[in-house]
């Protein structure tokens, strides 16, 4: 049944993909109508959905031709298509004679880039520089082409891009800049892994991602202990590799492994000359293959973007050899989650070197990392590892072509991918022929790994404004933030202060009603309700406030903070470190004492513990723990009335007489020596 376009823009893609793909567009909608279900095929969404089937089919074609990135008609298509997707604009069942006729045209050789726009009718169809696109647009269409943009991270690369051009929609400018700029990435890790080679022995199917200290004012600095060397770093999909610099030449690399399970720990660190802690502008390495955490320094003027950067892409190779190693993933699924870390790095040096990009905690373009902090990345990650069981690997060796019906299987689109750019991770797997579906996309569907990320993109919606919140009521100074967290506890503090006038009994009245009332619960064994009555309690409260305040604003809590200048405020630092010292010093010497006690260097002092420790276990063991409860409650609640007084305050003076007879267990301070030898 054929269609009808009416959008000028949407009739030309459509044509445009009929002469990529060598097929007439009646027999392209042919293989759309019987291959894809029914639910895509409904009149409101045909028109999209068939461009997107077109779309996906020609990306294909063309993303298996050399040097595809660097051709502009590649970018001004693939911007088309989005253009098209937002606007479709079916009308009616029929398709135009003249987009039948102009898909049976002869085209050039299938080498040429004239396929994408062989003649001046096409050429009007190229994107007008006023036009820009949305996010769902540009979410569909570039995933289809897996350099590009990879889905998991596809929403994050669009706001990185309409952020940087100031605007909230995609401009062509900028999507031709960004692919320019992949383009030359690309390219530069392929001189620089040719070049390489020698000096860093790399083993098969190892891909040099980024190289940093190369320039002599920015040099990478290493330091172990307190030796520190300048050199060049570099960083592969497997390790990374350190060279020192000598006389006018790099030492050999010492390498850093990141895909064998060696407990690493990558993390950002303060570093400085002879050991000190004073930039925070390095990473620290840690694993069982090297004795002491090695740091690497990244030097710049101002900020640490350089060392953030780094940080990022050497954690992006580690959580993907972790993510490989937790699946137990072998052969294809493991070179394919390595391509679309490898991709994703590339990815981020493009956007970072066009446009200054800084990556923050939920807009990463690294898909490892965005999973692991994202909400629910878990479940992106569980996702992904369901895909990958289901990998396609000899997909590729069949001559199927990419317009046969679909299969559950899949086929591994980022290691094509990176196969087609000329970067080898497994040789012995052949992927030269055609797959059998094109991308992580289908037409008209959304798969697993979409769904997961759009749920994930929800739950980042939810946290991010939680966050909001918790910025906004961050204060500064050690005051105002005790004068806000009494005001939060003033009713804990009050129920406090109630108990505290009871057991003071200074209104006997009181006291002994709440005396009565205890005993009583105790002993009829109601105290185990107490709690959970209060969480029945506090649940009412909160139903009945999601009642009554629906839709109302929060009132905002009111507090007022001393005014305490710079010096009171450090006054104030100081007394409450010299209360933790105190606090910290009395609790080393009860631990102390404890410890005399437990080795018997009183023994006097040991015998009567010993005593008391024997009769509590004879009351545990035969009392009934309710009795128990009342016997402490009784003593302690009574410890103040008037006809108990006298005798408690005198018991207690003769425990604390006799705890200050204790000794401490002796301490003995040991300096520790510096045998750190300079290391080469």
């Amino acid at each position: 049944m054929p269609i009808s376009l009416s959008n000028f823009a949407t009739s030309k893609c459509v044509s445009c993909c009929c002469r990529i793909l060598r097929i007439p567009t009646e027999d392209l909608q042919h293989h759309f109508d019987t291959q894809l279900p029914e639910s895509v095929k409904e009149l409101l969404t045909y028109a999209r959905n068939f461009l997107e089937f077109c779309s996906y089919q020609a990306l294909h074609v063309v993303s298996s031709r050399p040097d595809y990135l660097s051709d502009k008609d590649f970018r001004h298509m693939t911007f088309d298509m989005m253009l098209a997707w937002e606007s479709p604009c079916v009308e009616n069942i029929q398709l135009h004679k003249e987009t039948a006729s102009s898909s049976n045209q002869e085209v050039e050789d299938e080498d040429g880039w004239s396929l994408f726009y062989s003649s001046s009718t096409n050429m009007a169809v190229q994107v007008d520089d006023k036009k820009t696109v949305g996010p769902e647009a540009f979410a569909r269409i570039a995933p289809g082409c897996a350099a590009v943009a990879d889905i998991i991270t596809v929403h994050n690369l669009y706001d990185a891009l309409t952020t940087t051009s100031g605007h909230h929609r995609l401009h062509f400018l900028v999507y031709d800049k960004y692919i320019r700029s992949l383009d030359k990435v690309i390219k530069a890790s392929k001189s620089t892994l040719a070049s390489s080679i020698g000096n860093l022995q790399l083993v098969e199917g190892e891909i040099i991602l980024d190289v940093d200290g190369t320039v002599p004012t920015q040099p990478v600095l290493k330091h172990i202990g307190r030796s520190m060397w300048p050199g060049r770093l570099s960083l592969t999909n497997s390790a990374l590799y350190f060279e020192s610099l000598g006389v006018g030449l790099y030492d050999k690399a010492v390498r850093y492994d990141l895909a064998t399970d060696m407990k690493q720990v990558i993390k950002p660190e303060l570093t400085g000359p002879l050991g000190t802690r004073l930039f925070d502008k390095a990473i620290m390495y840690k694993s069982t293959s090297v004795d002491e955490p090695v740091h690497l320094e990244f030097p710049e003027f101002k900020g640490n973007s350089r060392r953030d950067y780094w940080l990022d892409i050497c954690l992006e190779i580690l959580r993907a050899h972790r993510f490989i190693q937790k699946n137990n993933l072998k052969a294809i699924q493991k070179s394919e989650v390595l391509a679309r870390a490898i991709l994703g790095i590339w990815r981020y040096r493009a956007v970072r070197e066009a446009f200054h990009f800084f990556s923050s905690h939920y807009k990463t373009l690294l898909a490892f990392n965005l999973a692991e902090c994202l909400p629910g990345g878990d479940s992106i990650l569980k996702t992904l590892s369901s895909r990958l069981v289901i990998l396609n690997s000899s997909a590729s060796q069949h001559d199927v072509s990419p317009h046969s019906k679909r299969q559950a299987k899949l086929s591994p689109i980022s290691l094509i991918a990176l196969t087609q750019l000329g970067f080898i991770l497994q040789k012995e797997v052949n992927l030269d022929g055609e797959v059998i579906i094109v991308g992580e996309v289908c037409a008209g569907e959304i798969n697993p790994l979409q769904m997961a990320v759009k749920q994930s993109l929800l739950d980042t919606g939810r946290a991010e404004a939680a966050q909001a919140t918790v910025d906004q009521v961050k204060v500064d100074g050690i005051d105002t933030n005790v004068a806000i967290m009494k005001e939060l506890l003033f009713p804990v503090i009050e129920l406090a202060n109630c108990a505290q006038r009871l057991a003071s009994w200074e209104k006997p009245y009181k006291s002994t009603i709440f005396l009565v009332l205890t005993c009583f619960f105790i002993v009829r064994g109601w105290f185990s309700y107490v709690l959970p009555s209060v969480f029945v309690l506090v649940a009412v409260v909160m139903l009945w406030c999601r009642h009554f305040n629906k839709g109302k604003p929060l009132k905002p809590f009111r507090i007022t903070p001393p005014h305490n200048n710079a010096v009171e405020q450090l006054l104030t630092l100081q007394e409450a470190i010299t209360q933790v010292e105190a606090l910290l010093r009395a609790g080393n010497i009860i631990l102390l004492k404890i410890r005399a006690l437990l080795f018997a260097v009183l023994p006097q002092a040991s015998d009567k513990i010993v005593i008391l420790l024997v009769f509590m276990a004879a009351m545990f063991a035969f009392v009934p723990p309710r009795y128990i409860i009342l016997l402490v409650f009784l003593e302690a609640f009574t410890r103040e009335m008037p006809y108990r007084k006298e005798s408690s305050d005198r018991w207690v003076r003769r425990i604390r007489e006799w705890w200050i007879r204790i000794p401490a267990a002796p301490v003995q301070l040991i300096k520790p020596e510096d045998n750190k030898k300079k290391k080469s």
